[in-house]
This record gives structure tokens, sequence and C-alpha cells, in this order.
């Protein structure tokens, strides 16, 4: 029977996402002392890299699914890393990087997709400050990519 943190997961009914590997020559999670800080995660779904930019040819909506995606594969990574997300305290920061046309003032409401994702997972620990950024363009024409740093 799952505890804490997994079993929060089968509550929401979330399923983690399997870990695509490394596209450089970097680790997906380093622990420094009480620190794990996490490589940034393109937004995947089941069908692959889920593309596009906000304002263009994907909505917010779209984007803010993208976010919480990534969130998901941070999860993922968290889990293999350290063999259970119970070992987390709190989640301290999260980088969003939006994928959208230029003037595009929404990258917040697209990353909530993240941020309110960890809430729901973690309660008040999974509260963090955050950067919300858009830009024209991102790795593998992806839709969202976030980097996440916890503490464990």
């Amino acid at each position: 029977m799952a505890s804490g943190i997994e079993a929060r997961l089968g509550e929401l009914g979330i399923v983690l996402p399997p870990l695509p590997a490394p596209g450089g020559n970097y680790v997906p999670a380093k622990t420094v002392g009480s620190m794990v800080y996490l490589s940034g995660v393109i937004s995947i779904g089941p069908e692959g890299i889920i593309t596009g930019a906000v304002g263009a040819e994907r909505t917010m909506e779209e984007g803010y699914a993208a976010a919480r995606a990534c969130a998901l594969l941070h999860l993922a990574v968290l889990k293999r890393h350290l063999g259970s997300l119970d070992a987390v305290k709190s989640v301290v920061s999260v980088n969003g990087y939006v994928n959208a046309v230029a003037g595009f003032a929404g990258s917040p409401e697209v990353i909530n997709g993240a941020s309110d994702l960890l809430v729901q997972v973690f309660g008040e620990a999974g509260r963090h400050v955050r950067a919300a950024l858009g830009l024209s363009g991102l790795p593998r024409n992806a839709l969202v990519e976030t980097q996440m740093t916890v503490e464990i």
C-alpha cells in the first residue's frame, strides 16, 4: 500500500510518465546537500513532444496543460532520483519558459499549469518561488520547458 505522496498521486488519479533519455551532456537531477536541482524538461505528452507557440497555433489552455506535463516529468525524475517522492520536503523554485508569439503577456497563467499541480500534490510544501518567461523558441519546438529545485 502506498503512503504519503505516492498515495496522494493515486487519489488524484495521476500516473507518472516514462522518462525520456537526456537530450545532451547533463544529468536529470543532482543533489547538493539538502537541495535537488532538476534539469529543464520540455513538454511531452502521450503522443510525444507538445510543440508550437502560444498565441499562434496553441492556446493558453494548451500551454497550461503542457506546463502540467512538465511538472509530471519532474516528479518522475524525482521519484527515480530519490526512490520516493516522500523524500521531498518542499518545492523551492520553478522556472518556466513558454514558446510564445512576440508580446505574449500570459506566461504566468501558462506556468500555473505546473504550479497548480505541485500544490495539488504536495499541499503547502508545493508552494514555490517562480519565474515565468515567454520566449521565441524552445528546444525541439516544445511548447513549454520548466526547471525545478526541491529541498529534501
